[in-house]
């Protein structure tokens, strides 16, 4: 049996010992100091020999935790360089106002929260009267600083510009109640308050992701020579709770290796998430500590406030740290809310070291230390932390304040698991909330039970303190700003036309046309450099690997190694200005990326130009969630769903196999979801895109939007575009007639049966196919028609019954694109019958749909599409069906056709 306190075998035992006798002393010396003074003595001179060692330069590895205490001693801690006192006045009325919003909103039925902001009122107001940099600031201009507000603490900042005139008594009174106008909405909303918020962060878990990119992104502006935004810096306030989200942390490691230590987490650690405590049996702080530093942050805990000053004093055993450490969360969240007896009883007789330093203590000192003194309430410890963060360099900083959730509402707030729900405060809690704050606020201003707002007045001391503050910060934050800059020149006109004429005989994917736009797209002199490539390690998939060389690969080290493939022509090169983001096997980062980049518009008054690429069915299925936060932020660029369709990727299966994606993106208002057929049609929706995003939009046009581009890994030949006027517009309204019958030189005899054929994306294929066996071989004229945008379709005939309702007269433009049309109407796609199907209601003829409904499967596209029914002999069974329901074929033709193509 082995003896538990034996040595036991060291990973050093593999290397040399130069000195064994000098090892043995080392170890013999700390066995007798525990011996003698006890383990705790003996960890704690380890620590300050490791903390010796780091500070010296000697390479260790660092401990993943520290004690459960402030990483700045209160000797260390800066001065504020400002009033506190009138800063403190100033947190007064915001927490007042942000309370008295909520409550005053819960009479209409429309919710709002309380608690999180009265937990992290200091850690905001000290940012924005000493850190957050605004968009007018003097070494950031037009950008400042990017602020990642928390989600639910909104109404403290809402209650903050109240009080600086950005907001009046009307706009509070319409929190959450927005559909008359003027009103504000409940969470950071850019598309709903666009002067005000600048980054959607309620989604919880995306607020930090999207941070930390952003941070990645300021750096791929200022190395690729694009803005020099290197003064700019990355808040992100978050909740202890919200960490448990997979994305609040799935790319630390990114943030550390890249050394972006211009971005600031700062973790509002106040024990509790919406249901109770977010660690009841463990220590959420000391769990996110070791996380962070794993990863490689800076890691500043900000737990006690000054009244456990002279507690820390006292504790010359250690015990006081000791019990700190081990006393779980939850009853950390119950020593707030019981009596000092109970605190006396529960934590300081657990050693008796603390009963003898409890004897010492008044119960208004412990009351003090245990209801009232945390780090994240006191100016001074969350200026030392922000200062800490923003001179530190090298990685970036995680701030882990400890707070109070329902600090200074009163007894039935505080700390209670309930108060994420708890909505409003009586007359009387909010009474003794005001003499806590010692706000001038009379008994009389109570009307009707009504809770006033509190305002100091336009020219009151508050007020010309704070905005002086935000003025040498450079102005209002936060805030959104369109800078109002000049369109971009439209590309040469030759990068669209060449796909005009078409392939020839060459098979060309669709994948390929589009990266091939690209290509020339990124060589114009104007607007080259502001195309942003952004894949997920496919870039070869989707046959890009030709741009590494000629744009680069951006990493902030250059390439610090020579590539395996050098002496090849398309090499792997990454560079300091390398233009190609390759993110790794990460979506949720690429769209992170995306989001940046199609909003440096108005973050930084910078125009990008993103395309994100990305096999199609890891796209909406997988970060849909971002594409609406992307909605939000008012972003520009293209998304390009690859080898998009149900059957088109081969040997894949079930879930690679995307027969849904153009159904997700139409529930997103943002979304422009193209299917194009044709290598013309893919340029004409970019050239359009470009127009409508980045030039001159249309009158009534949106240019707050997004294109979702399928496109296919299928080579086949791509025709040149059809003459005639109204092609372009069809193609971006979402439907043309790409032939006749007649006009395929097909030859029907006279007065054929007649039927009308709708197809989009590769799916137009197998329907010229079918229109060609239709003809051949059943006597039966086919027009063929590509939809380019079933949901555009959609949207425009939703937009004219709305019009015929206001009493305009307007004909969806689908029902005119087929007036007259002979015979019905049958459309096909490589995705579920759902996406066709949307346009069925404004179809005026007989319409009926083909598609692929049902898991994915592997097997050859040939196989995959006659197992789904959408292959060219099902198309002209389908369509025998239509016609002879009319009588226009024989009914039996239907059973002849199923028997002649084995179906």
């Amino acid at each position: 049996m082995t003896d538990p306190n034996a040595i036991q075998p060291s990973a050093l035992d593999q290397l040399p010992d130069r000195d064994p006798e000098e090892t043995a002393e080392w170890q013999a010396s700390l066995d007798a100091v525990a011996k003698a003074a006890g383990p705790h003595r003996a960890a704690y001179l380890m620590r300050r020999t490791l903390e010796r060692a780091e500070g010296t330069g000697i390479a260790l590895p660092k401990l993943l935790e520290t004690d459960y205490v402030n990483t700045i001693p209160t000797a260390a801690e800066p001065s504020v360089p400002g009033d506190e006192a009138m800063e403190s006045r100033i947190t007064a009325w915001n927490r007042w106002n942000a309370a008295a919003m909520v409550s005053r909103g819960s009479k209409h039925g429309v919710g709002g929260h309380i608690a999180t902001f009265a937990s992290a009122a200091w850690l905001y107001e000290t940012g924005f009267n000493h850190f957050f940099k605004g968009k007018e600031s003097q070494d950031s201009p037009g950008s400042g600083d990017q602020l990642y507000i928390q989600g639910h603490a909104s109404p403290g900042i809402y209650a903050r510009a109240f009080l600086d005139g950005r907001l009046n008594e009307d706009h509070l009174d319409n929190f959450r109640r927005e559909s008359g106008g003027g009103g504000l909405p409940s969470y950071p909303h850019p598309r709903r308050l666009p002067w005000l918020w600048e980054f959607p962060t309620v989604s919880m878990g995306l607020g930090p992701l999207s941070a930390i990119y952003q941070a990645r992104f300021n750096r791929y502006l200022t190395n690729r020579g694009i803005k020099d935004v290197s003064a700019s810096h990355v808040w992100a306030f978050l909740g202890d709770g919200e960490m448990d989200e997979p994305e609040s942390t799935a790319a630390l490691a990114l943030a550390s290796r890249e050394g972006l230590d211009n971005l600031t987490f700062v973790i509002n650690c106040n024990l509790q998430r919406l249901d109770g405590p977010v660690r009841a049996n463990f220590k959420i702080v000391q769990e996110l500590e070791a996380q962070f530093r794993g990863a490689g942050w800076n890691v500043v805990k900000t737990l006690w406030g000054t009244a456990w000053d002279e507690l820390f004093q006292l504790d010359t055993t250690g015990a006081l740290v000791r019990r700190l450490r081990e006393v779980p969360d939850a009853q950390v969240q119950t020593y707030q809310t019981r009596d000092a007896a109970y605190i006396r009883q529960d934590f300081f007789g657990k050693d008796p070291a603390l009963v003898e330093m409890a004897k010492l203590l008044s119960d208004d000192k412990i009351l003090e230390c245990f209801h009232l003194s945390r780090g994240g309430h006191e100016a001074r410890k969350v200026y030392a932390a922000y200062k800490a963060a923003v001179e530190f360099k090298g990685a970036p900083t995680v701030i882990l304040a400890q707070t109070v959730k329902g600090f200074t509402l009163g007894e039935g707030f505080a700390s209670k698991n309930a108060n994420h729900q708890m909505k409003k405060l009586t007359a009387d809690e909010f009474k003794a909330m005001r003499d806590l704050l010692d706000l001038p606020i009379k008994d009389s201003d109570f009307v009707d039970g009504v809770v006033p707002y509190g305002h100091p007045g336009a020219d009151s001391p508050e007020v010309r303190y704070l905005q002086e503050r935000r003025a040498a910060l450079g102005g209002p934050a936060p805030a959104r700003r369109v800078h109002p800059v000049a369109p971009l020149p439209a590309p040469a006109e030759k990068a669209f036309a060449s796909f005009d004429k078409g392939s020839g005989s060459q098979n060309v994917a669709t994948t390929m046309a589009f990266v091939r736009l690209i290509k020339d797209l990124v060589r114009d002199k104007e607007t080259g450099k502001r195309w942003v490539p952004i894949v997920p390690d496919e870039a070869r998939t989707f046959g890009m690997e030709s741009l590494f060389p000629s744009l680069g690969i951006y990493s902030p080290k250059g390439q610090t190694y020579e590539p395996v493939d050098r002496d090849q022509l398309m090499y792997y090169k990454e560079a300091k200005n390398g233009q190609i983001l390759n993110e790794g096997i990460t979506e949720a980062g690429s769209m992170a990326d995306f989001i940046a980049a199609s909003t440096a518009y108005s973050t930084h008054g910078e125009a990008m130009i993103p395309f994100y690429i990305f096999y199609s069915m890891f796209g909406w299925q997988r970060t849909a969630d971002q594409m609406w936060q992307l909605g939000d932020q008012l972003g520009r660029g293209f998304l390009v769903g690859a080898t998009a369709g149900r059957t088109t990727l081969t040997g894949e299966g079930l879930q690679h196999a995307d027969g849904h994606s153009p159904v997700i993106a139409a529930t997103n208002p943002a979304a422009l979801t193209y299917d194009p057929a044709f290598a013309y049609e893919v340029a004409t929706i970019v050239k359009d895109g470009l127009r409508r995003m980045y030039g001159e939009a249309a009158p009534g046009e949106d240019p707050n939007v997004f294109y979702y581009l399928t496109v296919y890994n299928e080579p086949l030949p791509q025709p040149a575009k059809p003459q005639g006027l109204g092609i372009d517009e069809g193609i971006v309204k979402g439907l043309y007639r790409f032939n006749t019958a007649e006009s395929a030189a097909l030859s029907p005899t006279a007065n054929a049966p007649r039927i009308q054929l709708l197809g989009s994306g590769t799916a137009i294929h197998w329907v010229l196919q079918a229109q060609k066996l239709l003809a051949e071989e059943w006597g039966v004229a086919a027009d063929v028609w590509s939809a380019t945008s079933w949901t555009e379709l959609r949207r425009d005939a939703l937009e004219a019954d709305a019009a015929l309702l206001r009493g305009e007269e307007r004909v969806p433009y689908v029902r005119q694109a087929l007036h007259g049309a002979e015979g019905p109407v049958l459309a096909v796609s490589d995705y579920m019958r759902q996406v066709p199907d949307q346009i069925a209601q404004w179809v005026e003829q007989d319409y009926s749909s083909l598609g692929a409904d049902g898991f994915g499967l592997s097997d050859t596209r040939e196989a995959a599409r006659r197992h789904f029914g959408v292959d060219a002999q099902s198309i002209v069974v389908a369509a025998l069906a239509q016609l002879a329901k009319r009588g226009e074929v024989k009914a039996t033709a239907v059973k002849e056709a199923r028997e002649k193509y084995g179906l």
